[in-house]
């Protein structure tokens, strides 16, 4: 199916006349006046946006954390952890002088960790490269670490001024509901916004659209009735709002399920083990742990990753039935993970690169993922209070 040449189109009739004319016949769709749908995209902006942390000053540092942060995460979950990020890492430099254990625990239970370590590349890489100050252009923010298209928009418009587009999400479906585009293209929409954006407040107009999205214009009930852009929305015209951008049907999420080995040695230390730079989770510390066979228990799974970790000769623990602690449940962004993890005891021996004895309280202060966090905690309840006491 050959797309909507929409842009082209788009482009030449705002060129020309300042107004969007062509996506429907004009006696069933008003024309979109450009500088009215500036003003009142701005006024409703201004009158009714949400007063989060980062938007009460300009330090692109600061933009710049939220961006990342707010990336596949709602706000109310985002916002403490931004709070926190900034009591302890207040400035770029700071960030850039912290240890990698310090960052991935300071981003503890945000997921997509990946973002966290891309941030803290980032960070380095301007201090070290840069001379300390931030690329001012959404061209040179591309080129660092995790920084997309939509972030280096977001931080060159909301920081330094920069008139360019900033599309995420919310503004996607925003757009794509104004001119009632079934399946835009992301050069679809950024040709559209290029035009449209206000040349004077670039990052406040890039806001506004965000802000609509989340608040008015969403997904399953736009509450259309209090929309600025009410009047010049085309889907709302053909009924087609919820329709608008057209969804992808996403396909049964598989489920996967692990054994953990939660071993202590003799001096009652824990094994772990640091999971790699890059992949899932990386760089965190975690229990060891291994996917269960077809038919296979999910002790001997445990009992297999324990051997890869370093320890062979165990013993299931005496402090709970069979060793057996609760299942953890976690979902994943591309599956669901069932952990089923075992207590034993083994003999101190030496361990493979990346693993490590660590004594209980220090395994309190790692950053490790959700579901390990929730295991470490059932062994305490289960085990560890007996054995530290």
């Amino acid at each position: 199916m050959r797309r909507r040449a929409v842009p082209g189109n788009l482009v030449r009739s705002l060129t020309r006349a300042g107004r969007v004319d062509h996506c429907a016949p004009v006696s069933t769709h008003p024309r979109i006046d450009v500088a009215r749908l500036r003003s009142d995209l701005l006024a409703f902006y201004d009158r009714a946006r949400r007063d989060l942390p980062w938007r009460r000053e300009r330090d692109p540092y600061r933009i710049w954390v939220s961006e990342i942060m707010l990336q596949q995460t709602r706000v109310e979950t985002a916002e403490p952890y931004y709070r926190r990020w900034m009591q302890r890492f207040p400035t770029l430099d700071d960030l850039a002088a912290a240890s990698r254990d310090e960052v991935l625990k300071a981003w503890e239970g945000l997921g997509y960790y990946s973002r966290a370590r891309r941030i803290h590349d980032g960070a380095r890489m301007v201090c070290e490269r840069l001379g300390g100050e931030i690329p001012s252009t959404a061209q040179a923010l591309r080129e660092l670490p995790g920084v997309g298209e939509y972030t280096a928009g977001a931080v060159a418009s909301i920081a330094f001024g920069e008139v360019t587009p900033a599309i995420d999400g919310n503004a996607r479906r925003v757009l794509a509901r104004l001119f009632d585009l079934a399946d835009p293209s992301l050069a679809e929409l950024r040709a559209i916004v290029e035009e449209l954006i206000d040349r004077e407040r670039p990052g406040d107009f890039n806001q506004a659209v965000m802000e609509l999205g989340a608040t008015i214009c969403t997904p399953r009930t736009p509450t259309c009735g209090a929309c600025p852009l009410g009047s010049v929305c085309r889907a709302k015209a053909a009924g087609t709002q919820l329709d608008r951008p057209m969804t992808k049907s996403r396909g049964k999420t598989p489920l996967r399920e692990f054994g953990v080995a939660v071993v202590l040695d003799p001096e009652s230390r824990l094994l772990m083990r640091r999971r790699p730079e890059e992949g899932l989770l990386g760089g965190l510390w975690e229990f060891p742990n291994m996917s269960i066979r077809p038919g296979e228990h999910s002790a001997q799974a445990a009992r297999r990753a324990a051997a890869e970790a370093g320890a062979h000769r165990l013993e299931s623990s005496s402090s709970t039935a069979s060793g057996t602690l609760h299942p953890v449940r976690h979902t994943f962004s591309h599956f669901r993970a069932i952990y089923r993890p075992h207590a034993f005891s083994a003999a101190p021996v030496s361990l493979p690169e990346g693993c490590r004895w660590i004594e209980p309280p220090e395994a309190s202060g790692l950053a490790m993922p959700v579901a390990q966090r929730k295991i470490l905690e059932s062994w305490r309840s289960a085990v560890g209070e007996k054995i530290l006491a």
